[in-house]
């Protein structure tokens, strides 16, 4: 299982940023997508999530300014992020949610490098 996260930069408050995650090495049809974040000193957070089956879900945070989307044809997640903020600096991680092959019931973390993204003017 590869996660390769690339597009992260520096912008001025206001800008936009666009993230891409390139899956490989699994079925990523099957698997439950999602972007999180680092900010220093602070826990992981989620940004937003898109599962193989169902609805996008975005922190209250990001709301209305980012987007999540996934090309399966390309294994590949984007984040779209438009009118950053200072508060939205941090180290952006890709996750991938597999299911077990043991327990179909169970699905299994893996996360890409990271990509930084400072938002500052």
């Amino acid at each position: 299982v590869q996660l390769q996260a690339s597009g992260g930069g520096s912008v001025q408050p206001g800008g936009s940023l666009r993230l891409s995650c390139a899956a490989y090495g699994f079925d990523f049809s099957d698997a439950n997508m999602g972007w999180y974040r680092q900010a220093p000193g602070k826990q992981r957070e989620l940004v937003a999530k898109f599962p193989s089956f169902g609805r996008t879900t975005y922190s209250l945070s990001v709301k209305g300014r980012f987007s999540i989307s996934r090309v399966n044809a390309e294994n590949t997640v984007y984040l779209q992020m438009n009118s950053l903020k200072p508060e939205d600096t941090g180290v952006y991680y890709c996750n991938a949610g597999l299911r077990r092959a043991t327990d179909f019931t169970v699905f299994d973390d893996y996360w890409g490098q990271g990509t930084q993204v400072t938002v500052s003017s």
